[in-house]
């Protein structure tokens, strides 16, 4: 028998919302998380999407990255941060700096403030690293995370392996100063950089030079953090939660990314369904046939059929994702007749996902 999804959420430490754009993604993870809050746990949960869905979706101004409490009547507490990629780059290299003096000559760094914002990866490691500061934080039992459409939440899961990679790196482990190697190739290294000066300006040089020259030590705290991240998402108390709708778009999405986790070996814990077809009767309706009836009651009884065969037809459309995930716990979610945009919205579905 599946477990059921609050359940899952229970027992995690980590939860992370993945799934596609467009299927309710934010809002589930905020439901959750304000569930889990009803139960008497202390949650925070965040995004990294740069877009300000969760904000708009518990109604609320200023969501940054520290931490911001949301008022609820409940015997737990719920807690909600967006990413700043820069700030959490700030902080570590402020922990894994030798001194305030190395920090510093870092933070300041023409180059380092062009990495910090603009170099691919950059968010993706970020953003785990700021899960990983969060699952850390004495002040929260369960972390759940809001993260990008499906494709952009893989790179999101690799960065931990694309951090240490590049940190393992010919290029970097030769300019990188202390290492036996490098200390031979500093002068040809400096002299390949001067002549790229001549192409691009040569301020852009001095500071890759100078970023390079006071990175250096700092390589393994980077790589042991990464180890440690990555070791978080293997854990047995991080929960994945598929968040789909019944739309084959959004299922072949879904099992594509089943797949992708299954090579990395791990797995969906918990599906959530989102935008189904209501079914307004429980009772079989092979024994109604609209034919003969009152028009009024004969078109009342064509339009059961014609909703009762949709919602058939969407859970066709959903079983590729459910038999490769046999053992997930399943919340489902009926279309509803009015938007969720505030906290009572989200109450709501964290009702009906709790159920």
């Amino acid at each position: 028998m599946s477990p059921h999804l609050t359940d899952v959420v229970d027992g995690a430490k980590v939860v992370l919302c993945c799934g596609t754009g467009g299927v309710g993604k934010t809002t589930t993870a905020a439901a959750l998380a304000m569930a889990a809050a009803d139960r008497g746990r202390r949650v925070v949960v965040v995004t990294i999407d740069p877009a300000r869905r969760l904000a708009d979706a518990l109604g609320l101004d200023g969501i940054g990255n520290n931490c911001v409490e949301v008022e609820l009547a409940t015997t737990g507490e719920l807690w909600v941060t967006m990413l700043d990629t820069k700030a959490t780059f700030d902080h570590l290299i402020q922990r894994h700096a030798h001194d305030e003096e190395q920090a510093t000559r870092i933070l300041d760094n023409l180059y380092y403030q062009n990495l910090s914002t603009g170099l691919s990866g950059t968010r993706e490691f970020m953003a785990m690293e700021r899960l990983y500061e969060l699952h850390t934080d004495e002040r929260f039992d369960l972390v759940v995370v809001d993260t990008p459409p499906s494709r952009n939440a893989l790179d999101f899961l690799d960065a931990p392996d694309k951090l240490a990679r590049f940190l393992d790196g010919r290029l970097f482990r030769l300019a990188t100063p202390g290492n036996r190697v490098s200390r031979k190739l500093t002068a040809p290294i400096v002299m390949f950089m001067r002549r790229i000066a001549r192409v691009i300006s040569p301020e852009v040089v001095d500071d890759t030079l100078a970023f390079i020259e006071a990175f250096g030590g700092m390589e393994e705290g980077f790589k042991a953090r990464a180890a440690a991240v990555d070791g978080l998402l293997a854990d047995t108390r991080t929960a994945f939660v598929l968040v789909t709708s019944p739309t084959a778009e959004a299922v072949e999405e879904s099992c594509y990314f089943t797949d992708r986790l299954a090579e990395s070996e791990l797995a969906v814990g918990a599906i959530v369904i989102n935008r189904l077809q209501p079914r307004f009767t429980s009772e079989p309706l092979s024994a109604l046939d609209p034919t003969g009836l009152p028009a009024g009651v004969g078109a009342q009884v064509a339009l059961l059929h014609d909703l009762a065969a949709m919602a058939d037809a969407e859970q066709r459309e959903l079983l590729p994702l459910l038999e490769a995930c046999p053992g997930a716990a399943i919340g489902r979610v009926e279309q509803l007749d009015h938007d969720v945009h505030d906290l009572d919205g989200i109450r709501e579905i964290a009702v009906l996902l709790s159920d």
